[in-house]
């Protein structure tokens, strides 16, 4: 992040733990406004466990600052209404109701008038969820899926906006479409936290990245810079940059 930018989501020394088992050890990152910034790692890294102790669904050791505010002494739903969504790995929708129900869930703690606007901004996005907005959201197929679980966190007019495994699962042209949305959403002020398997993909839409392993970031800097890497190349992206060693 640049000196001048101002610091959205700030995390200092992070300690996560199951039981006795710490999952995360002293993780530290930071979130500017209008900025995407991705964590990419393997699997078991730690990456999920960080995004959902940061939403205060994991118990954190450490600091947790956003908007200026301290979110450690906040449970979910005031953290939801500060401006910060989580949109979990298995998107977790209720696949019985509709999609406009769905929708309407995420709009639950804002205005009538403002949920009005934000179905307008959801559809303007997604204009296939409008197409299927009375169809219920179990028989969607997996990038509807997607883009609803994503819908629905954008419903609430969030600030930061955190995506686990977005692309997870998706067809090519499916995941192509739910980057461009990132970057969409960007453009029209919203800030990104991505944590995505496809870092390929990842590095090429966001502006910083950190690289975690077994529960500590072990690199992080400009995305440009993070995918120039070596190590990064051979590990992450399958190749190795030409006259480069990869260790």
């Amino acid at each position: 992040m640049s000196e001048a930018a101002t610091a959205l989501l700030s995390v200092a020394d992070a300690h996560i733990a199951y039981g006795k088992v710490e999952a995360v050890r002293a993780v530290s990152l930071e979130v500017a406004d209008n900025e995407i910034v991705t964590i990419i790692g393997a699997n078991g890294a730690g990456k999920t466990t960080l995004l959902n102790a940061i939403m205060g669904i994991l118990p954190l050791k450490g600091r947790v600052g956003f908007a200026g505010e301290d979110m450690q002494r906040l449970e979910i739903e005031d953290r939801v209404a500060a401006g910060l969504s989580l949109v979990p790995e298995h998107r977790e929708l209720f696949t019985t109701m509709s999609v406009e129900d769905n929708l309407q869930l995420g709009a639950f703690r804002i205005a009538r008038a403002v949920a009005a606007r934000s179905f307008e901004r959801v559809y303007a996005l997604f204009p296939r969820l409008k197409e299927r907005r009375s169809q219920m959201a179990g028989t969607l197929s997996g990038g509807e899926q997607q883009m609803l679980a994503m819908g629905r966190a954008l419903m609430g007019a969030p600030k930061l906006l955190m995506l686990d495994e977005p692309s997870l699962g998706l067809a090519p042209i499916i995941v192509a479409d739910i980057f461009r949305i990132i970057v969409e959403l960007r453009a029209a002020g919203v800030s990104v936290m991505l944590v995505e398997q496809n870092a390929q993909a990842a590095l090429q839409v966001a502006d910083r990245a950190y690289v975690m392993e077994l529960g500590e970031f072990i690199l992080n800097g400009p995305a440009k810079d993070i995918a120039s890497n070596a190590r990064v190349a051979a590990s992450y992206l399958g190749f190795t940059h030409e006259g480069e060693s990869a260790v």
